[in-house]
């Protein structure tokens, strides 16, 4: 009996290590993650903690200097561009490598590697679209044109494989020990595919939905439901400007027969609802002191790590400091001695899609006037963690890849989607931002424009001189009207783009007579710009909110942009709510709930301050609404987009008894005022729910910001419940899961003072007291004082690092 237990144990000792020292199934070995020496107990130190004074890396030409503040923000001092990037990849590797590359293994359509085939699909559409394949291209158009860049870029990526090669067990990050992979080589197309994952979180297109639309609606009501410029458009170019320049003609076909399928598969992802950004610049004519005042904040997901990383970059010849994309080189929304400048997304349709008639199943031709092209094909090998890997063959067009076809999301209906798109032609967006770092003046900033190709993007600029600009740049299509707003006939030449608007015609303005330039995504220009703009997800509120407060004020100050970046008042709901009120009419007196409710939304003065409660009722309320207004749009069978809120609000104030509010489906006749009512009710259940549950309904609570963590499901390395205030269509965007992803201010003085925060912090080590330090700055509206440093500034060091 003895000997059976012996044997007993030792095999149940053997099987609990192999268990905890291999995986299973999608989870990491339990004993390298729980190894006190290597395991994730190795990342609870904190950066300084573990600070080096010195550290040799090979290929510098002389020593750079790396000085450190006190929120771990790096300043690099080197003496030459190849060793400032060699020092920028390290140093950046060190503080951010897993989310370096877990974005471009996103961007590549490579997940599946390390999380299995749950991610198959994101995978094959990430492929699909031509990231990988536009990134190659990019990489081409280098070899080609600029091998300065590209020797910049591949200098950055001796930085970081030079770290990833010092990486120890103990050392490496904890998201990798946790996913069970390994760091891999880094590479200059890896750069350049994490610029155009970017291009793809910000570009979006409606083809399809308004293919969809033009065909249930007809043209008469589309065109009644869906403008293409709003009845207060107030652009980022000023209205008052005159174009100067005589534009190319655009000849439009006699007949345009556009496809009349049942598009029924789901459309691209679009950006996320709260994807925006602002910027504006104001001229010394209307500061206190004189000195032009740029302010820029991108409103992109909240994540952790950040999307940002602020760095200083200081060689003999400039020194400039602000938001760097950690896996790209320099700065990228930021300043230096004689100027500053920041992006915010143009939201301009650069995606159009074609409909592909294939010659038979081979694939191997497709129609195109009187004759047939070849295709060409790529094989994309999807390679999934435990399995065997996944082949998925794309068909390339002319025009670009077919995204959708009978093997992707296309079962119930014959039609070969091909995407036409900038991202896949070429272009050095790289090269823009290092020329726009060393800038000194508006001719710099406009040969550093000429070079950016995608995604479309408002530059605002000012200068130590006293200018202020802002242009919309990108590679725009020449189009005829309503080109490329559907879906269109691949197989007619007449839907072919037509050239390109030269750079010198993008809509741009310097030193306009209001003292002002400011973006918020909404219409780039008035309808006197000669060519055709148009996009679907134009905003229409934080725009004329800037614009209104901008011509307001005077002897402007930096606490006052900094003020205004953190502007809470609800516009759409300072236009919606007296409207809804009134059509709301008497309400049961004997319902107290619903009296409270409604004496809180009548007494509001609009601002959806954290500790506020009105704007919780309010957007419920208005959430119930718009769904109500809109309900039938779900019955129609096929993807579409409903009208946006802002015609929906012109809707209620003009045509509150008009056919748009009538349900077909109903037998009685539906005025706006029948669905303020029953929205009002819904949203007093809701209300009742909440309560009972939560009972807190402030702002902030009902809202529950949430900085996430890269992988959602590492809910522990997440921060929620930030407790700030804000919303969608404010100036301060903060949302649930969006908002100012970097705030920066700075004036133009003969040394700029700058100020500059995100949500987050300098580390990607969820250990780190660096982690996400920021957080409670930021949510408070509060700024870091973000000044240029010298080499030999002794105050707020953290530590200093030489790199040899």
């Amino acid at each position: 009996m003895k000997y059976f237990s012996f044997i007993f144990v030792l095999i149940l000792t053997v099987a609990l290590a192999w268990v905890i020292s291999n995986p299973i199934g999608p989870v990491p070995p339990i004993a390298p993650l729980i190894d006190p020496y290597h395991g994730f107990w190795q990342n609870m130190y904190s950066e300084d903690e573990l600070a080096e004074s010195e550290l040799i890396l090979e290929g510098l030409t002389a020593p750079v200097q790396v000085v450190y503040d006190e929120n771990l923000i790096p300043h690099i001092f080197a003496e030459n561009d190849l060793d400032l990037y060699t020092a920028q990849g390290y140093i950046t590797a060190k503080h951010r490598l897993w989310q370096m590359e877990f974005q471009t293994r996103a961007a590549a359509g490579r997940i599946s590697e390390i999380v299995g085939d749950v991610a198959l699909e994101l995978d094959r559409m990430t492929r699909r679209k031509g990231l990988g394949y536009g990134a190659e291209l990019g990489l081409e158009f280098l070899q080609k044109n600029d091998p300065e860049t590209l020797s910049f870029l591949e200098a950055y990526a001796n930085g970081v494989n030079q770290y990833i090669n010092t990486l120890t067990p103990a050392q490496t990050p904890v998201e990798y020990k946790i996913l069970n992979y390994k760091p891999e080589t880094w590479t200059a197309y890896k750069s350049l595919l994490l610029l155009k994952y970017m291009s793809d979180m910000l570009v979006g297109d409606r083809d399809l939905e308004y293919s969809n639309l033009r065909k249930v609606l007809g043209e008469e009501l589309l065109n009644k439901l869906y403008p293409d410029f709003p009845v207060e458009n107030d652009p980022v170019i000023e209205a008052e400007k005159v174009w100067d320049f005589t534009p190319i003609e655009v000849q439009k076909p006699d007949s345009t027969n556009f496809p009349n399928d049942d598009l029924v598969i789901e459309p691209l992802p679009q950006p996320e609802k709260g994807t925006g950004s602002n910027n504006w610049a104001v001229s010394g004519s209307k500061t206190k002191n004189g000195n032009p005042i740029l302010a820029n904040d991108p409103h992109l997901s909240l994540n952790l790590p950040s999307l940002w990383y602020a760095i200083q970059l200081t060689t003999p010849a400039y020194s400039v400091k602000g938001a760097s994309l950690p896996g790209a080189l320099g700065v990228i929304s930021g300043f230096n001695q004689n100027i500053a400048w920041g992006v915010t997304n143009a939201t301009k349709d650069a995606r159009d899609w074609y409909k592909i008639t294939f010659q038979d199943d081979s694939r191997k031709a497709y129609k195109y006037g009187e004759a047939w092209r070849e295709t060409t094909f790529r094989i994309e090998e999807i390679k999934i963690k435990g399995k065997e890997a996944y082949l998925d063959t794309v068909v390339y067009t002319h025009y670009g890849p077919v995204v959708y076809d009978k093997s992707f999301r296309a079962e119930r209906q014959d039609v070969n989607f091909a995407l036409k798109w900038t991202v896949h032609m070429g272009s050095n967006e790289q090269k823009t931002f290092l020329k726009l770092n060393k800038a000194k003046n508006h001719a710099d900033y406009n040969e550093a424009l000429d070079n950016f190709t995608a995604p479309a993007q408002n530059f605002v600029f000012a200068s130590k001189s006293g200018d202020i600009a802002m242009r919309i740049q990108g590679k725009f299509a020449l189009k005829w009207p309503e080109q490329g707003k559907f879906f269109m006939d691949g197989a007619d030449p007449k839907m072919e783009w037509q050239g390109f608007i030269p750079n010198d015609q993008n809509p741009s303005t310097l030193n306009p007579e209001r003292g002002f330039v400011a973006s918020a995504n909404q219409h780039p220009v008035d309808p006197s710009y000669p060519y055709y703009v148009f996009d679907n997800s134009y905003e229409h509120y934080r725009n004329r909110r800037i614009n209104g407060k901008l011509r307001q004020m005077d002897q402007i100050t930096v606490e006052d942009m900094k003020t205004l970046q953190f502007d809470d008042y609800y516009t759409q709901a300072s236009e919606a709510l007296p409207l809804m009120i009134n059509l709301l009419g008497t309400v049961d007196s004997s319902d107290e709930k619903a009296q409270v409710y409604l004496k809180l939304l009548s007494d509001w003065d609009f601002y959806a301050d954290p500790n506020q409660k009105a704007p919780t009722l309010y957007y419920i309320w208005w959430g119930k609404l718009y769904d109500q207004i809109w309900q039938e749009w779900e019955d129609f069978g096929v993807p579409v987009v409903k009208p946006n809120s802002f015609q929906t609000i012109q809707f209620l104030k003009n045509e509150p008894e008009g056919s748009v509010f009538d349900l077909g489906k109903t037998p009685s006749s539906e005025t706006a005022s029948t669905h303020v009512r029953k929205a009002f009710e819904m949203m007093l259940e809701e209300m009742k729910e909440w309560e009972e549950k939560e009972g807190d309904f402030t702002w902030a609570n009902y809202k529950r910001t949430t900085i996430q963590h890269l992988v959602p499901q590492f809910k522990a390395f997440s921060v929620a419940n930030v407790y700030t205030g804000g919303g969608g269509g404010i100036v301060n965007a903060t949302s649930g899961r969006h908002g100012a992803s970097w705030r920066m201010v700075v004036e133009l003085a003969d040394q700029p003072i700058a100020f500059g925060v995100y949500p987050g912090g300098q580390s990607g080590n969820p250990g780190s007291k660096y982690y996400g330090n920021f957080i409670p700055i930021w949510a408070e509206g509060k700024y870091l004082n973000f000044n240029l440093r010298n080499v030999d500034d002794s105050e707020g060091i953290l530590f200093q690092t030489t790199l040899k």
